[in-house]
């Protein structure tokens, strides 16, 4: 049976990501391994929690001697390193803890491989973002051969890691793959990112914060696809390669806020135009980059994945979803769910 570690596997992706992984491969031994910060909750892995191919560990990727113990003790064959911190803003705020998760977190693991994993038929995979390229202008796309430019603390930190993994691979031999994902929405995301913190805000009638003018691009892509592409990229990409993940999906924060607004006032029988009566322009986030748009057809030509949605659906869904799991929403913001560890493995070895 084959040992895979999945980091920051109880966060927002990664329990996309570990429940796939469980559910298609029932002759892998999934190991979660997080830290368990705000964004960690083992309440979005109550469905697989019990499986035969599951294990949780607490622990932090910063502490080196933990992680080499940890790859000594379980000889994992593969790694799919997700933990991270990931919201910029914080990261304008305390960039050192972004160095210490994001740099030297992921060096720390890449340690414990090169001492502990298997380099004959194991893997390494690192997944990272698109804004360690930088921002674009009104055209242009990012591919895999764009130089990094990144701009925020939390941007330079993710770069940093891609840069030491692919030093890795070309000083140690380490075998290692690397995808760069554009925005991420769908279900289980913690709420300070902007679409569940918007949709949890309309829903209690307060401001909706939009920085600027609002007139910033992303593109979005459905949480799910991220994962099938991770397992594609995984299981078929070439090792040493990088694979650009996008939802084709562009969108000016203000055009989203207003398609989201006007969701919301159908799902919650609201007048037509209530909800973007909330919406505040507030003092632009430093650094910030205008546009994002990612180029995926690198994956798309050469793995057969595509996005299965388009945004407009996805963002129904995702409404859809905090609409009906409302405990969920109310113990994240409220912090109750911190206490769904000490209530599972209290007690337990």
């Amino acid at each position: 049976m084959k040992k895979i570690l999945i980091t920051g596997g109880a966060g927002f992706i990664g329990s996309h990501v570990v429940r796939l992984f469980v559910n298609k491969y029932p002759d892998y031994h999934i190991v979660n391994l997080d830290k368990l910060t705000y964004a960690g909750n083992l309440e979005n892995l109550k469905d697989v929690q019990n499986a035969s191919n599951y294990e949780f560990v607490k622990g932090d990727i910063v502490d080196g001697d933990f992680i080499m113990s940890l790859f000594e003790e379980q000889r994992f064959d593969g790694v799919i390193h997700l933990a991270a911190e990931s919201h910029v803003d914080r990261s304008i705020l305390n960039p050192m803890a972004f160095v210490e998760t994001n740099v030297l977190g992921t060096v720390n693991l890449l340690n414990a491989f090169k001492a502990h994993g298997d380099h004959e038929n194991g893997l390494f995979y690192h997944v990272s973002t698109d804004e360690v390229y930088g921002e674009l202008d009104d055209e242009g796309f990012f591919t895999e051969s764009t130089p990094y430019s990144p701009n925020s603390p939390y941007s330079a930190s993710k770069a940093s890691s891609d840069h030491f993994v692919r030093a890795y691979h070309a000083t140690y031999g380490t075998p290692v793959k690397i995808s760069n994902c554009s925005n991420n929405y769908g279900s289980h995301q913690f709420p300070e990112k902007l679409i569940p913190l918007f949709i949890n805000n309309i829903k209690h009638l307060k401001s909706l914060p939009v920085y600027g003018e609002g007139t910033n691009v992303r593109d979005w892509l459905w949480v799910e696809d991220h994962a099938r592409a991770i397992d594609v990229i995984y299981h078929n990409g070439v090792l040493g390669e990088t694979y650009n993940i996008g939802g084709n999906n562009e969108w000016k924060n203000i055009d989203l806020i207003h398609l989201l607004c006007k969701l919301m006032d159908q799902k919650l029988d609201r007048p037509e135009g209530d909800s973007a009566q909330l919406i505040t322009f507030v003092k632009d986030r430093s650094g910030h980059d205008f546009r994002y748009a990612i180029d995926s057809s690198k994956l798309m030509n050469e793995l057969d994945w595509v996005p299965s949605l388009q945004f407009e659906e996805g963002l129904s869904k995702t409404i859809d979803w905090y609409l009906q799991n409302e405990e969920w929403l109310e113990n994240v913001t409220s912090g109750s769910y911190q206490s769904y560890y000490q209530e599972m493995y209290a007690g337990r070895s």
